[in-house]
């Protein structure tokens, strides 16, 4: 029996290396953003390498969660998803497949280092708010109590944090997950090469360091509109 992990984050985490972390253990699959095609067929949002994109994954969410529930070869499946991604219309039945965890981060930081990569940043774009959603009808609608863990905790101590999250979720810990050969794979997104360049240069999580997360005037709001869904999480974390 397969178990399959959903770790529901937005943009700028740790998300991919934490991909990485998992896929090193040996026992483990990973998808990269499977309604990723699905959110910008729907949205028709323009995003970098977006017709590649859709060329690469199902359009359809119907398609693309059918998927996610198969069985696989291998004992874990791990999947790597976008909480902005699962859009209003998407059934939620499918959801009770899997075990879920939710990784956050500091707001101003992701907003700092969105905004680096896109001119607007709007507070749906951060992934924050339907993170929060999200884990009220995971605990509710489903009465699963999720996972939270926060970047920064992965970063100060990789061992402790992961081996507490493997725990929560019911699968065996190894330091297997500490470290990755660095260069790009299969399971990558079409996207990596717009979006991975560091993550493809790691072997590790990178040492925690705290600095200060300059904004422009004009994302303040933005800031303060996700910060009480990140404080709302961030209350459950490991």
């Amino acid at each position: 029996m397969t178990v399959r992990i959903a770790m529901w984050s937005g943009p700028r985490n740790i998300s991919t290396a934490m991909m990485r972390s998992w896929e090193a253990r040996g026992d483990c699959f990973v998808s990269d953003e499977p309604l990723y095609g699905y959110y910008l067929a729907a949205t028709g949002l323009e995003h970098p390498m977006g017709g590649a994109v859709m060329a690469s994954l199902p359009n359809r969410w119907q398609d693309a969660t059918q998927a996610m529930l198969a069985e696989r070869p291998e004992p874990v499946w791990y999947q790597k998803h976008m909480t902005h991604h699962l859009l209003g219309e998407v059934d939620r039945g499918w959801l009770s497949g899997l075990r879920h965890a939710f990784l956050i981060r500091d707001p101003r930081a992701v907003a700092a280092s969105y905004v680096q990569r896109r001119g607007t940043v709007t507070a749906g774009d951060l992934g924050f708010l339907q993170q929060a959603d999200l884990f009220e009808y995971v605990t509710g609608a489903l009465g699963q109590m999720p996972v939270v863990i926060d970047a920064a905790d992965v970063l100060r101590d990789p061992a402790g944090t992961l081996s507490a999250l493997c725990e929560a979720l019911g699968v065996p810990w190894t330091d297997r997950m500490l470290s990755w050969p660095a260069g790009r794979r299969d399971t990558d997104g079409v996207w990596a090469s717009h979006w991975y360049d560091r993550v493809e240069a790691s072997t590790d999580f990178a040492p925690y360091a705290p600095r200060e997360s300059e904004v422009p005037d004009w994302l303040e709001s933005v800031v303060d509109a996700i910060t009480p869904a990140y404080e709302r999480l961030a209350l459950h974390k490991l």
